[in-house]
């Protein structure tokens, strides 16, 4: 048993292993990465008023760890996140801003819900 909950536990692990903070472009654009820490979360009550339109982050480390992001006009694309060692793990964005219900419809999706990579994987 304690074999298959290392195979299991430590699958996540595993795919991301890859992960690498995004590089700063070297020529022209408007998407370049940022350091992000306002994220809503559960700790916070607003993130479970469906009727707040912000950006949420549902993540063992919260706020606490560095996160880097990359945006366009205001909507974040992509985010990052450190877990307790530094390394760095590309967050998961949800298809909706869950429980928000009212920022789909927004230029871009509107503000986004990202997930920690392991706290995403199916079980």
């Amino acid at each position: 048993m304690p074999v298959v909950a290392a195979a299991v536990l430590g699958a996540p692990a595993l795919a991301h292993a890859a992960d690498a903070w995004p590089p700063i472009p070297d020529y022209p654009t408007p998407v370049v990465p940022f350091e992000k820490s306002d994220f809503l979360t559960p700790d916070n009550p607003a993130y479970w008023n469906p009727f707040v339109n912000e950006d949420r982050l549902t993540s063992p480390y919260g706020n606490s760890t560095r996160i880097v992001c990359t945006a366009f006009h205001g909507v974040l694309m992509q985010c990052w996140q450190a877990d307790r060692y530094g390394n760095p793990h590309e967050l998961v964005r949800l298809q909706a801003n869950l429980p928000n219900v009212s920022g789909s419809s927004m230029p871009g999706g509107g503000p986004g819900h990202f997930v920690y990579p392991a706290w995403s994987a199916p079980i």
